[in-house]
């Protein structure tokens, strides 16, 4: 019979491979959520997967993260974890180049990592997209168009210049936008590192600058909130179109008000959930294939496709397109 090996206190234990799984499923890990930062609505949803994973499995399991959105400080999150060694670590980058040194450190350690929001991630062992990023950019950029007529100046928000998905949305956003040659982009990839008050800033000087601006398309989960009371205080609700990533809970004034006219989403709930059970199967020496239903709404058969080095890439079917007729569906 085929036998594993564990080691601990009482020395070393022959037990069967079917033993040894069942001692797998029964061992309690600790994985610790890290985010792009706290206190912020989508990361306050993405707990909520987090604390409902650890009270489904039992495993300790958390969520922490930097108060401001900066790489160093993300960074210094990860170093401390790292000495602490929990069993696994499920992190969204800030700038997932930056992160790098410290994931390979993490992973020397025998620390298990997993990420979100960064395919181009090379010291991970999965990176779970949502969705395929730069369709859901094009697909925002597609109703911000039909909502401008296909016509006049538009501009392009991220939260940072280094947060890979949003420049895959913004890509995905421009390449569509081009396809309408009524269409001047004015304004490209303005950072507004996750704050809805520089989301407002920028948008109020481009309406300054631009007063005949159409549109405008965003990334960060705050840029619409910002670009929306710039809209209201402008009175341009009739007059211009904003579409971007947000949740209900963050934009459901402004697209009741006009200022907001659609946004998309994955829930932030359920991909926390999923990073931690991709952690948990991770731990307990299984792989995630090609079709496997992960058991979430949006990723019941997912795609797993290389990345780069030893990354996996996992791709669910997780957005949905929102309005002012059926935001309100969407509690959080």
């Amino acid at each position: 019979m085929k036998k594993a090996w564990i080691y601990g206190a009482i020395g070393v234990l022959a037990v069967s491979a079917a033993g040894y799984g069942a001692y797998a499923q029964s061992k309690k890990y600790t994985i610790v959520t890290v985010v792009k930062i706290t206190g912020i609505n989508w990361f306050n949803r993405m707990e909520t997967g987090v604390k409902k994973f650890a009270t489904d499995t039992g495993h300790l399991a958390t969520q922490t993260g930097p108060s401001t959105a900066d790489a160093a400080q993300q960074v210094a999150v990860i170093e401390d974890l790292i000495a602490k060694k929990p069993d696994a670590i499920a992190v969204v980058p800030f700038s997932p180049e930056t992160l790098e040194p410290v994931l390979k450190k993490a992973m020397a350690r025998g620390i298990k990592v997993i990420t979100h929001e960064a395919d181009n991630q090379t010291n991970t062992l999965y990176d779970i997209e949502a969705f395929d990023n730069v369709a859901f950019g094009g697909n925002l950029n597609a109703r911000l168009v039909k909502c401008m007529g296909g016509t006049g100046k538009w501009a392009v928000f991220v939260g940072s210049l280094t947060s890979k998905t949003h420049n895959q949305w913004a890509d995905g956003g421009i390449a569509n936008a081009k396809k309408s040659k009524g269409l001047n982009l004015v304004e490209s990839k303005q950072e507004t590192y996750d704050d809805a008050d520089k989301a407002y800033a920028r948008a109020k000087e481009i309406i300054r600058k631009h007063p005949d601006i159409k549109g405008f398309q965003g990334s960060a989960s705050t840029d619409v909130a910002g670009i929306g009371r710039a809209v209201e205080e402008a009175g341009l609700e009739g007059k211009t179109c904003v579409f971007g990533t947000s949740l209900p809970s963050i934009a459901g004034k402004y697209l009741d008000s006009g200022a907001v006219d659609g946004i998309g989403f994955w829930d932030p709930a359920d991909a926390g959930y999923v990073m931690n059970k991709v952690a948990q199967m991770v731990l307990e020496g299984k792989k995630i294939t090609n079709g496997m239903n992960l058991g979430v709404k949006g990723y019941e058969k997912v795609t797993v496709t290389k990345g780069k080095g030893s990354a996996q890439i996992i791709k669910g079917k997780a957005f949905v397109d929102v309005d002012k007729a059926n935001y309100k569906n969407f509690p959080f």
